[in-house]
């Protein structure tokens, strides 16, 4: 049984624990409505995009002259996977989920004999992977020094990507990272950004307009630019659901810290009142034996 000493030591070091999580709730709070905004506020302009390459990639299908980035390599032997977690934990399972989700997958290509290579942005993400995928890394993107995600940042790893793809490094490429919801939830989504794929809208943006030189020549202008929306878009997401992720997760910490404050408290009082029973049963025998 701990001593009077061990148990005040204990529900103070319990206390100071509260406090900071407490504190990192609050700070998660004040990122998150911001991350949120960024987050909403993008997917009108990545709505409206994706419809309009649909229209056009549905007029160039099948195409000689469609772009390689839509058409692809002919192959799928080589997939590259781009993993988006967190330069930071203390966010319940929101590294753990994306990283399982891209392990899976990894997984599931090695089975068929395909190579998988991989680029994680996110440490976070990188120190889960790598225990049984490391030998697949090629590189690392590290945002730890970037307070706020901006498109430069999503267009360097997309120019990164795009390079590696004209070099003929891999066939098909998908990222990895969590679509925000609400603060409770956050999706771990795969989406494949090479080749492009976009979902079939109603009326079709190639059947309203004629395009100028080409439909071929507009998607070559457009597709890596929408590489580099679609990875601006998952940077954004992922952004909210981390701070959403980390506040829920600070919160269920304080609340924990505070329950076990008042198991603590219960015993200490428990094991106090016993000392001083018994201190007082030895004065009442040594006042009985005189």
């Amino acid at each position: 049984m701990p001593s009077l000493k061990d148990l005040k030591n204990r529900i103070a070091s319990v206390k100071s624990t509260r406090k900071i999580t407490k504190a990192m709730q609050m700070v998660a709070a004040a990122k998150l409505r911001r991350a949120q905004e960024a987050a909403e506020a993008s997917r009108p302009y990545t709505e409206r995009f994706n419809a309009v390459m649909a229209g056009l990639a549905s007029g160039a299908a099948g195409s000689a002259a469609a772009p390689k980035l839509l058409s692809g390599t002919g192959s799928d032997q080589t997939h590259l996977l781009v993993v988006m977690t967190a330069e930071r934990g203390l966010c319940g399972g929101f590294n753990g989920n994306i990283a399982k989700l891209a392990r899976a997958h990894a997984q599931k290509l090695l089975a068929q004999g395909k190579t998988v290579k991989i680029i994680t942005v996110g440490k976070k993400g990188r120190d889960v992977i790598k225990r049984e995928l490391g030998e697949h890394f090629i590189e690392h993107v590290d945002l730890s020094a970037v307070k706020r995600i901006s498109y430069a940042n999503a267009q360097s790893i997309a120019k990164d990507v795009l390079a590696k793809f004209d070099a003929g490094e891999f066939d098909i490429a998908t990222i990895f990272f969590a679509r925000f919801e609400n603060v409770v939830s956050q999706h771990p989504t795969a989406l494949q950004v090479i080749p492009a794929q976009f979902e079939e809208v109603e009326g079709a943006e190639a059947a309203l307009y004629d395009y100028e030189p080409s439909e071929e020549a507009v998607l070559a202008d457009l597709l890596p630019r929408g590489v580099a929306t679609q990875i601006f878009a998952a940077l954004l997401e992922n952004a909210a659901s981390e701070q959403g992720a980390r506040m829920s997760a600070m919160d269920n910490a304080t609340r924990n810290a505070g329950d076990m404050i008042d198991q603590l408290t219960i015993e200490y009082n428990r094991s106090r009142q016993a000392v001083i029973t018994n201190e007082l049963i030895e004065i009442i025998s040594g006042a009985e034996a005189l």
